[in-house]
C-alpha cells in the first residue's frame, strides 16, 4: 500500500487551486517595475529613477487579532492589517514602499476562505502603492488548530539618502501632529480578548451601545489605517522632521524612538477624539491612563513632528488628503520620553 502526500495531510491540488484563485488579486497590485509573474522562485523588481537609493525594509504580523477573524469566520480584512503594519513602519523613515511579500501558514489549506486573506493583502498593497511580488503558502498538518492560520509580511521601500527621515533634526519648539487611527489597529489584542471576552463576558456578535452600532467582532476587525500616500505627499510639501508609527507600546513608547537627545515630547490629552472602543476597554479593564497609553494607540495611529510655522498648513493638507489630523503637542527640552499634560 502506497501513501501519498495528500494522505499525510498536504493537498497539492488544493495548493494549485489556491494559486489560481489569488492570481488576479496579486497581479492587480503590480507596478511597471515588476519583471516577473506569479509562480516564480523569486520576485524581480527593477529599481528606477533614484540617484542615491537607500533600501528600507520591515517585517511584521497581525498578532492575536487573527483570533477575532477565526471567531467571526471573516478573512478579508486581516491582510490589510498585515500590509499596514509593515508599510507604515518603513514610510516613517521617508521611504516609498515598493514591494511586499507574505507568508501564509495553515494546517489545512481551504482555497475559498484563504484566498480572501490574499485579497486583503492585495487591497492593502494597492492602498500603499506597492506590488505584491511573491510569498509562501505553507500547509502544515497538525501544526495549527483546525481553521486557524498565521501571517507574516515583509515590505521593501526606497528613499533618496538625502531625504531619510530619522528625527535627528527635531528641536524644541517643533509641533507634534497626530493622525487619527481607525481603531485598535493590530496591537493589544491579547489584552482586548482577556478584558472583553474573559472578564466582561461579551461575544463577537454582541451589539454594544457604547460602540454605536456594529457587532463587537466587526468593530475589533476594523483594518489598520495605511498612511503611506498621505505621508509621501506631506513630505514633498513640508519639512517633516520625524514620524512615529504608533503600534505596540502606544504613544508612550513609540514617540521617543524618533526623538534626538535633549528633547522630550509633551503631549496634551484632550486634543484629539478618542474612539469609543478605548473608553470601553478602560472601563472594563479598570486600568489607569498610563497603562492605556502604553498598551494602545488611543486614537492616534501616526505622529509627525514639523516646524511650528508649518503645523497649521500640514494639518489642513492632511485633512484634505482624507485624514483626521490634530495638533497634539510640542517638543521641549528634556529626556527622550513622552510627558503628558491635561488640556487647559
Amino acid at each position: 500500500m502506497t501513501i501519498t502526500y495528500k494522505d499525510a495531510g498536504v493537498d497539492i491540488d488544493a495548493g494549485d487551486l489556491f494559486v489560481q484563485k489569488i492570481k488576479p488579486f496579486v497581479k492587480s497590485t503590480f507596478r511597471p517595475e515588476v519583471l516577473t509573474d506569479i509562480g516564480g522562485f523569486g520576485g524581480l523588481f527593477a529599481l528606477k529613477k533614484y540617484r542615491n537609493p537607500v533600501l528600507v525594509s520591515g517585517t511584521d504580523g497581525v498578532g492575536t487579532k487573527l483570533k477575532i477573524a477565526f471567531m467571526m469566520n471573516r478573512h478579508d480584512t486581516v491582510g490589510i492589517d498585515l500590509v499596514a503594519m509593515c508599510v507604515n513602519d518603513i514610510v516613517v523613515q521617508g521611504a516609498e514602499p515598493l514591494f511586499f511579500l507574505d507568508y501564509f501558514a495553515t494546517g489545512k489549506l481551504m482555497p475559498q476562505n484563504h484566498s480572501l486573506v490574499v485579497k486583503g493583502i492585495a487591497d492593502g498593497c494597492k492602498q500603499a502603492g506597492c506590488a505584491l511580488i511573491g510569498g509562501e503558502t505553507a500547509e502544515m498538518p497538525s501544526f495549527y488548530s483546525e481553521g486557524e492560520y498565521d501571517l507574516a509580511g515583509f515590505a521593501v521601500g526606497v528613499v533618496e539618502k538625502k531625504n531619510i527621515v530619522d528625527g535627528s533634526r527635531i528641536k524644541p519648539g517643533d509641533q507634534v501632529i497626530g493622525l487619527a487611527s481607525s481603531g485598535l489597529h493590530s496591537n493589544g489584542y491579547s489584552l482586548v480578548r482577556k478584558v472583553l471576552f474573559e472578564k466582561a463576558g461579551y461575544g463577537v456578535d454582541d451589539i454594544l451601545t457604547e460602540l454605536g452600532g456594529p457587532k463587537l467582532g466587526e468593530a475589533l476587525l476594523t483594518p489598520t489605517r495605511i498612511y503611506v500616500r498621505t505621508l509621501l505627499a506631506l513630505m514633498k510639501d513640508f519639512d517633516v522632521r520625524g514620524m512615529a508609527h504608533i503600534t505596540g507600546g502606544g504613544i508612550t513608547e513609540n514617540t521617543p524612538r524618533v526623538l534626538p537627545r535633549g528633547t522630550t515630547a509633551v503631549i496634551t490629552k484632550g486634543t484629539w477624539d478618542i474612539p469609543p472602543i478605548f473608553k470601553l476597554l478602560k472601563k472594563k479593564a479598570g486600568v489607569d491612563d498610563a497603562e492605556m497609553y502604553r498598551a494602545f494607540n488611543m486614537g492616534i495611529g501616526m505622529i509627525l513632528v514639523v516646524p511650528k510655522k508649518q503645523a497649521d498648513k500640514v494639518i489642513k493638507k492632511a485633512q484634505k488628503l482624507g485624514e483626521k489630523a490634530f495638533l497634539i503637542g510640542e517638543i521641549a527640552k528634556g529626556k527622550q520620553v513622552v510627558k503628558y499634560e491635561e488640556k487647559k
